[in-house]
C-alpha cells in the first residue's frame, strides 16, 4: 500500500501546493508527476537494500536469468525513472517508460502471489488487488506523460 500512499498522499500536496501559489504546481498534471516521482522513489529505494533485494529476487519467475542482477537493474531504472518525471522536457517520455517497466514487471507480481511469497517480511499482495494497483499505477503514468 506504500506505493498507492506515495502517489495520492504527493499528488494531493503537491496540487495543494499549486492552488497555494506554487505556480510550477499549478496544474494537475504536474502533480501527477511529482506524486508519481515520490512513488517511484519509494519502490526503487528498496531494490538496494539487501534484505528487500533477496525477496524480490526471490519474485522473478525462474525462467530469467539473475534475479538479483534484476532487481538492481529495475531499481536504477525506477529512481532514474523517478528524476526524469521531474525534469518537464524528460518526463512525458519517462512516464511512458515507467509505464513500460511496470508492464515488464508485472509477471514477478504474478509469480510472487501464486506462490505465496513475502517481501519484507509480509505477504506480497494478493494477485487481484495487485492487478488492481497495476492498473491504477499505469493510467497514472500514461496520464502523466500526455
Amino acid at each position: 500500500m506504500a506505493p498507492l500512499i506515495a502517489l495520492i498522499g504527493g499528488f494531493a500536496l503537491l496540487r495543494l501546493l499549486g492552488v497555494a501559489g506554487v505556480d510550477a504546481l499549478d496544474a494537475w498534471q504536474p502533480a501527477l508527476r511529482g506524486g508519481l516521482a515520490l512513488m517511484f522513489v519509494t519502490t526503487g529505494i528498496p531494490h538496494f537494500l539487501p534484505g528487500w533485494r533477496r525477496d524480490m529476487a526471490a519474485m522473478i519467475p525462474p525462467a530469467l536469468p539473475r534475479p538479483e542482477l534484476l532487481v538492481l537493474l529495475t531499481g536504477v531504472l525506477e529512481l532514474a525513472g523517478a528524476v526524469g518525471l521531474l525534469i518537464a522536457p524528460l518526463a512525458p517520455a519517462a512516464a511512458i517508460c515507467l509505464a513500460l517497466l511496470m508492464l515488464a514487471m508485472f509477471p514477478a507480481n504474478v509469480s510472487a502471489a501464486r506462490r505465496g511469497l513475502s517481501l519484507g517480511g509480509k505477504p506480497v499482495t494478493p494477485l487481484p488487488l495487485r492487478t488492481l494497483l497495476q492498473v491504477v499505477f499505469i493510467a497514472a503514468a500514461v496520464a502523466a506523460a500526455v
